[in-house]
């Protein structure tokens, strides 16, 4: 019995060694600490200086890759392509220094150019273990202090999943004893693994029949069963007093039961007609946000519950001017930000949430083009694809910018990973360029 108290004892004690402390504010998986893309760091810059941010180190031997990365215990983490292999990495917070780098499998062979560069996830951090999907489709969970791999699954061998075009890009989700990721096969559509061992705790499988979709969809046509994978990451969520993981699939926005995996609802008129899903679904107060490009839009659903204790999702109502690519999507103070357009191209607009109205549009004024975005003390930090990198603050009424500078070292391909923010400082990934600048406002004297 001794010797077992002993061993927990360590246990916890290495657990509690790599946790974040109270005052620090980790970036530890794909949107943040809450998956929103909101930081609830304070004490930052509220406007920068002509020339942006200090710099405070840059790193230019990463390997190719658009994910961005995550930010805990004192280390980076991230996936690349090096040497035609797919690696997970951790860098040194305090420096950028290389600490390990462990290869996982070969990327798969892609027909399109886009995102051939190399791997899309964000590692997912929990305690003293990562968790990372490869391009493959292969699921790991490595140490995070040295980056042995402790057990690894395959989305496709494992779980009949069906590999979308541009290969698997998902980050996966790590609630309680589980990691969800979506192999988009018939009979595991999504899947929830035992975060310790990677054994199956349950499939959840999506029926291939159409909620119907409501006047006013994305036409065009709709590419593989409604079960198949588009490149969106999950998001778990409370409604009514029961855990729900929601997911973007290749045709629809679907809850599922967290305990195990019964499709609750679901929700089509966000997927476009070419399956492309790619901006994580958002929600709030018993509604569900999410939005796609090619043609479609952003829709705003309220989940509803009735006497027998089914789950349906409403919509309230549908709107083209936010067709957001893979940029992100933030709620702030009853409005959503963020870029509407596709490959043609786009900029930031600002919606009502309650009712989709458009509130201002850059789409004109071309100060913010097509990018990604993310939140911190109140303000916005967008990422335009050109490597222009802009702050704002947050306003119903117009555009505000509060700085802006142009990203060096700039790559030929479009800047499609997220800023991250983290402990007081912004770090912008592109391909083999990593960032790291400080936005931290001075103190007073």
């Amino acid at each position: 019995m001794k010797p077992c108290v002993c061993c927990l004892a360590s246990l916890l004690l290495a657990v509690t060694a790599f946790a974040a402390s109270p005052d620090s504010f980790d970036w530890p998986q794909w949107q943040g600490a809450d998956r929103d893309a909101v930081s609830k760091e304070t004490g930052l810059l509220k406007e920068w200086p002509k020339e942006g941010p200090p710099l405070v180190w840059k790193l230019k031997d990463l390997g190719g890759g658009y994910s961005a990365p995550s930010i805990a215990g004192g280390r980076i983490f991230g996936m690349s392509k090096r040497d035609d292999k797919e690696v997970v990495w951790a860098l040194s917070e305090a420096d950028g220094k290389a600490l390990w780098a462990t290869p996982l499998d070969q990327p798969p062979s892609q027909s399109m150019p886009q995102g051939q560069e190399g791997p899309g996830c964000t590692p997912t951090v929990d305690g003293d273990r990562l968790y990372v999907i490869s391009n493959g489709g292969e699921i790991a969970c490595l140490q995070a202090a040295d980056g042995k791999v402790l057990w690894h699954r395959s989305m496709i061998q494992d779980f009949g999943g069906r590999m979308p075009t541009w290969s698997y890009r998902e980050s996966p989700l790590v609630d309680g004893d589980k990691v969800v990721c979506t192999p988009g096969g018939t009979d595991a559509t999504l899947v929830a693994l035992d975060k310790l061992t990677g054994k199956a705790i349950w499939k959840s499988q999506l029926p291939e029949v159409s909620s119907g979709r409501p006047s006013g969809s994305s036409g065009g046509r709709r590419r593989g069963p409604a079960s198949s994978a588009a490149y969106a990451s999950a998001i778990a969520i409370d409604f009514d007093g029961q855990r729900q993981y929601v997911q973007f699939l290749a045709k629809t926005v679907v809850g599922v039961a967290a305990a195990d995996g019964k499709v609750l609802w679901r929700y089509d008129h966000p997927a476009n007609g070419n399956a492309i899903n790619c901006s994580t679904p958002l929600y709030h107060d018993g509604f569900v946000f999410a939005a796609s490009a090619y043609g479609a839009g952003g829709g705003l659903a309220k989940l509803v519950k009735d006497a027998g204790g089914n789950i349906k999702a409403q919509e309230v109502w549908f709107a083209k001017k936010m067709q957001n690519h893979h940029g992100g999507v933030i709620l702030y103070d009853g409005c959503l930000y963020g870029a509407n357009g596709g490959n043609e191209g786009g900029a930031l607009v600002c919606l009502d949430f309650k009712t989709g109205k458009v509130l201002w549009d850059q789409r004109q004024e071309e100060r913010a083009p097509k990018g990604s975005i993310a939140l911190a003390d109140g303000r916005f930090y967008y990422r335009c694809e050109n490597g222009t990198v802009l702050l704002i603050e947050p306003s119903t009424k117009e555009y505000i910018e509060r700085g802006r500078f142009e990203q060096p070292d700039r790559s030929k391909a479009p800047d499609w990973a997220h800023p991250v923010i983290a402990n007081g400082k912004l770090y912008l990934r592109d391909q083999n360029v990593l960032l790291c600048y400080d936005i931290k406002a001075k103190q007073p004297a």
